[in-house]
């Protein structure tokens, strides 16, 4: 019989759980950070309401005693455990105290509402159940129900459990020192996947946020694993291309790019490319979203030496070859200033025209017809016509304009007009609509809470004439996607 109970948990352990291969994105010792679980404004009581009912939740008109035994609504009982709630503990109040009491003697209590959300359904799908029962009511975030079994009936009843577990995860992080697990420490979890029998897994909490998960619930994949992938499924974001990200508390920048995350591997690359005060802060859970591509290793204008011996200039996202030595040479670039980089460096980038000894203009130049007063901007053997001033001092702030013959200008091929790339924000003097470029298409910014909550700030949008405007097609509008409880762009 011994060897059956076995057998059986074994096969729970390699087919009834996913394992870290198959669990894109999750990392047992970075679950959620320390900014998400604390963030207390991300959602105000109509915003709790509307999700409530946007996922046909049971609790979105149910009502019941909260913690000081008022009658609420669930979604005001979740809105005050996690924004208007107080350690009294030690202090010496009235029978009845009031909120301003409160206030005065006590410490008041925050947490990210939607940290709360996903913790009930995590702990008894009550965001999704459309008909719970009351004992998953009544233990409703698993507060005073330890593994071992036998629930303490003081904390029983909704109210109680939502306002218990937001106290609780709030002393983790503000007293980590009283639990087992802490952050930047190393713990062996000898039931992982809560079931019997199924080994180990090593685990270093890098946050107090990730260790907090684990003092409430010590397994890796029955629970925080669970954690996880509802928080991905509720509250992460889907940014355009285009974007700079950086996750909060973490040094390294992603750009996003058809969808996939691509690092910088050094500041020079940065730098050399984007405006550093366009970069947003992000949830490390939004970062986690997305799948990583090919790091940007190089800054702008690069020359690196491929293993077969070419010489590429790196301008954009092009690699465009020296056809010899002596086109190296004209142009005037400095031999110890090649780098050698390997075919998997090379190859995310496209390749451009060759550069020949008779090549012009090989990282890209502004030229202005000084008959017509038009101006260009060159590269690769093509002119785009810069349709307004705007792109002077948006983009080409600093670059010369040199003037030259039309006879010069004609030699070169006309292409369509120049314009603004992926992640600028753009909008019109008279208009209060902004909108994102992102895949050459222009994305409606529905409106200013999705600015705000997608990270964007106002300083980074670019006012342009309408005609500018007029020369993107039309893309999907982001908007407020309601269905999924997150910020997304809808496909």
């Amino acid at each position: 019989m011994k060897k059956i109970y076995f057998l059986i948990a074994i096969i729970i352990f390699l087919f009834s759980f996913p394992s870290f291969s198959r669990a894109q994105g999750f990392d047992p010792n970075n679950i959620i950070s320390d900014q998400e679980i604390l963030n207390y404004s991300s959602m105000d009581l109509a915003d709790i309401q509307r999700f409530l009912e946007t996922k046909d939740s049971y609790l979105a008109n149910y009502s019941c005693s909260d913690a000081s035994g008022i009658t609420r609504k669930a979604s005001e009982i979740i809105y005050n455990a996690a924004v208007n709630n107080y350690d009294c503990d030690g202090a010496v109040l009235s029978d009845n105290p009031t909120v301003e009491e409160k206030q005065a003697k006590c410490r008041k209590i925050t947490i990210n509402p939607r940290f709360l959300l996903v913790l009930l359904q995590k702990e008894q799908s009550l965001i999704e159940s459309p008909s719970p029962s009351q004992s998953h009511l009544d233990w409703a975030a698993g507060y005073g129900c330890p593994d071992s079994g036998g629930c303490n009936s003081r904390w029983k009843g909704f109210g109680k459990q939502v306002n218990s577990a937001a106290l609780q995860f709030r002393d983790y992080m503000d007293n980590p020192q009283f639990y087992t697990y802490k952050a930047g420490q190393t713990y062996a979890l000898t039931n992982p996947y809560g079931v019997v029998s199924s080994g180990s897994i090593t685990v270093t909490p890098a946050n107090q946020a990730t260790a907090a998960l684990y003092n409430y619930t010590p397994h890796v994949y029955n629970g925080n694993y669970n954690f996880y992938k509802i928080w991905q499924r509720y509250f992460t974001r889907f940014y355009p291309d285009g974007t700079l990200m950086q996750a909060d508390g973490e040094a390294g920048v992603w750009l996003i790019e058809n969808g996939v995350k691509r690092p910088f591997f050094s500041k020079g690359a940065l730098l050399s490319r984007y405006d550093p005060g366009k970069i947003i802060k992000v949830g490390k859970s939004d970062l986690d979203k997305y799948s990583a591509g090919a790091p940007i290793k190089f800054p702008q204008y690069s020359l690196v030496k491929s293993p077969r011996g070419t010489i590429f200039l790196l301008v954009d996202n092009k690699k465009r070859g020296f056809t010899s030595m002596s086109a190296f040479r004209k142009m005037g670039f400095n031999p110890d200033e090649v780098v050698k980089a390997s075919w998997e460096d090379l190859n995310v980038y496209a390749n451009g025209a060759n550069i020949t000894a008779t090549s012009t203009y090989p990282t890209g130049a502004l030229l202005q017809d000084k008959t017509t007063g038009g101006v260009y901007y060159v590269i690769d053997g093509a002119k785009a016509p810069l349709t307004d001033k705007i792109f002077l001092t948006a983009k080409f702030k600093n670059k010369k304009i040199i003037k030259v013959k039309t006879a010069e200008l004609e030699q070169y091929q006309t292409v369509k007009p120049y314009l603004f790339g992926d992640g600028e924000l753009l909008k019109t003097k008279d208009s209060p609509y902004t909108y994102v470029i992102s895949g050459g298409r222009k994305l409606l910014i529905a409106d200013d809470k999705v600015f705000k909550n997608l990270g964007y700030k106002t300083e980074n949008i670019i006012i342009v004439p309408p005609q500018v405007l007029y020369l993107y097609d039309a893309g999907t509008p982001i908007t407020e996607a309601a269905a999924k409880g997150g910020l997304v762009i809808e496909k």
